[in-house]
């Protein structure tokens, strides 16, 4: 991952509203698992079965924070793509993504400002019932051009 060239994503001009890419994410223990342990966040209620049961949500539920990482990723790998940053976010979770859910995430461009160089983008997420868990949009910075300095313009090196 880390040795290998990676081509930058859509730049601004390339972008048109109303494009979008849809992705789906099953939520499994190693996803839980592994932002809990990067986090050292241990909130019952993303945990404990006999917690969760005594809440309105009845039984553990999926971090925020981790499906707002699938929606980031989704940014940053395929609109606009690599090379993109997002810069705002308004983001809304009416209902829980629960454990081994699944994530149906669509991403529209919704708006195009290239004096700003920012891109709106709608989001929205489904899990596995069609009940919506997330909505809300993104400010993205897309790629800049790259300014040529060697024979490989258009790719980057990592570390």
């Amino acid at each position: 991952m880390f040795t290998k060239k990676r081509k930058l994503g859509r730049k601004i001009d390339g972008l048109k509203v109303g494009e979008k890419v849809e992705v789906t994410k099953k939520i499994e223990d190693k996803d839980i698992l592994l932002y809990l342990g990067y986090t050292d966040d241990a909130n019952p209620i993303y945990l404990q079965h006999d917690y969760a049961s005594r809440t309105p949500f009845q039984k553990p539920i999926v971090p925020h924070v981790l499906i707002n990482g699938f929606v980031f990723s989704t940014v940053s790998m395929y609109l606009p793509g690599p090379g993109s940053a997002v810069v705002s976010q308004n983001l809304s979770y009416p209902k829980p993504l629960y454990h081994y859910g699944q994530l149906d995430l669509t991403v529209e461009v919704t708006n195009i400002n290239e004096e700003k160089h920012l891109v709106t983008v709608s989001v929205l997420g489904k899990d596995e019932l069609g009940d919506t868990v997330l909505e809300g949009s993104l400010e993205v910075c897309p790629p800049y051009p790259m300014k040529p300095m060697t024979h490989d313009e258009g790719h980057f090196e990592n570390f």
